[in-house]
């Protein structure tokens, strides 16, 4: 297991035992555990997510901190958009879906602002960062 599989178990650990709070990096955010399908593998993936809340939606940013690529949630969800989300002590079905122009650069600004290290993300990478859509199913 790698050392970002461990470091996500172990927030995930946190997550659950304290109803929804990580301390330590993310004490000031609000988190969510996002569960995906693998787009390969078919696996169930579990991944702690930074995100905002915008009305009934939840924002979350394929940043992976700025890197050249998108992170694996990212490719799950996409190939597989039927998700489910853990926010607090809260679990529910939801709907991804990527968020295009012009309102990828409105939520991401919005987000930014609210996380100054996302405006970071974006001058740091090469590629355009995917803003991600989680709609709660009925």
């Amino acid at each position: 297991m790698s050392d970002v599989n461990e470091w996500n178990k172990t927030i995930i650990e946190e997550f659950r035992t304290n109803n929804g709070k990580v301390g330590g990096p993310f004490a000031n955010m609000t988190l969510l555990l996002l569960h995906t399908t693998g787009a390969k593998s078919g696996l169930p993936r579990v991944n702690p997510l930074a995100y905002m809340a915008d009305g009934d939606r939840y924002i979350v940013i394929a940043s992976k901190a700025g890197a050249p690529t998108h992170p694996a949630w990212y490719h799950n969800l996409v190939a597989n958009p039927e998700v489910q989300v853990e926010v607090g002590t809260e679990h529910f079905a939801a709907r991804a879906t990527v968020a295009v122009e012009p309102e990828r650069t409105q939520l991401y600004a919005k987000v930014a602002a609210q996380y100054t290290g996302f405006a970071d993300y974006q001058r740091k990478a090469t590629r355009v960062i995917p803003v991600v859509i989680l709609t709660r199913r009925p």
